[in-house]
């Protein structure tokens, strides 16, 4: 199964090279489906892989992850099976953020809905004026690359249960995601950190995200890219699309799902007989892969790491201003022996 399902995104390499297959000229088509779903992923960005405490291949650990060796977890029957602890990047998600209401790249350039009802401002927009405010929609995707490709599984290394690339969440229809007054009621402790003591802290963290390793403490920092709060997808604009503006949207939209019990940590010597919600976003425990316009296919970011390491050349105007990115999670989990 696995076989066939390389040959044809192998087989349709050059197609995809040749064509677009965008249906409207204002939606963009990132050709995930094709060959690019080979050639344009950091396979290197799944190591280390660590096994009962070694690590093959070199990368950064989030220092969150566990550091037991060997672990204890019960089974269906209730009964504690000895295992050995495994941890590695598993491309978990795929984030994309548009500038048009329900344009999706990763789906081919469709629209999920031809229907503008309901939308208030949520048409994005990149003004090359930095005085004025950008507007981006995200779409939230299951992603479980290595099981698509059946590269590895484990029931308890598969912490939210998702097999398949699956539609999570749209903020079309989040009323939260282009207000920020409604964003503050969803997450008041914004107003805690509405001050200049608390911004002033995220220098700390934007120095931290340069080595690789933010630091979840100052979980209302994004570090270089700005503030966390509010969790809307507002932001000051800079020059048109910048992957800065694009990688803070796709980490507020993580971390407003945190904050309303949808996603996961998976990382960490509690997480190793399987993943639990958790309220608020463990930065560490997450990097970002661009996959469109430019891919990132030698390395990932951390979150909040500086676009002067990896941010350069990353968009172009047009179809390039439509952003797709790859969300790493580590896992830590528990196989049995």
């Amino acid at each position: 199964m696995a076989l066939g399902f390389l040959w044809l995104l192998i087989s349709g390499v050059t197609a995809a090279e040749t064509t677009t297959n965008s249906v409207d000229p204002l939606c963009s088509d990132a050709e995930l489906w094709s060959g690019k779903l080979i050639t344009d992923i950091c396979w290197s960005c799944l190591f280390p892989i660590r096994a009962a405490g070694a690590s093959l291949g070199g990368g950064n650990v989030p220092s969150i992850a566990t550091d037991e060796k060997f672990c204890f977890c019960t089974n269906s029957r209730n009964i504690p099976e000895l295992g050995m602890t495994m941890g590695l990047w598993n491309p978990a998600r795929l984030i994309e953020i548009v500038r048009n209401p329900w344009c999706s790249p990763a789906l081919g350039g469709h629209k999920f809905s031809a229907s503008n009802v309901r939308l208030i401002a949520t048409t994005g927009k990149a003004d090359f004026d930095a005085s004025e405010m950008s507007f981006f929609n995200y779409h939230y995707f299951a992603f479980p690359l290595t099981i698509l490709l059946d590269l590895f599984w484990d029931g308890r290394c598969n912490s939210d249960g998702y097999r398949d690339f699956d539609l999570l969440y749209v903020s079309e229809l989040d009323p939260t995601w282009n207000n920020d007054l409604l964003a503050f009621f969803t997450s008041p402790e914004t107003a805690l950190f509405a001050n200049p003591v608390a911004i002033s802290a995220c220098v700390a963290d934007a120095a931290a995200a340069a080595t690789g390793n933010p630091l979840d403490a100052l979980f209302w920092c994004a570090g270089a890219w700005g503030h966390m709060y509010p969790l809307s997808g507002i932001s000051p604009t800079s020059y048109g699309t910048d992957p800065r503006i694009t990688s803070l949207l796709a980490t507020r939209a993580t971390a407003s799902l945190h904050r309303r019990g949808l996603a996961w940590k998976t990382s960490g010597n509690d997480a190793l007989c399987g993943g639990y919600i958790y309220p608020f976003i463990p930065k560490s425990q997450y990097r970002l892969s661009m996959f469109y316009p430019v891919a990132e296919t030698e390395s990932n970011h951390a979150i909040g790491e500086t676009t002067f390491k990896w941010g350069a050349g990353r968009t172009y105007p047009g179809p390039g201003e439509d952003h797709l990115y790859i969300l790493f999670r580590w896992q830590d989990c528990c196989v049995g022996l």
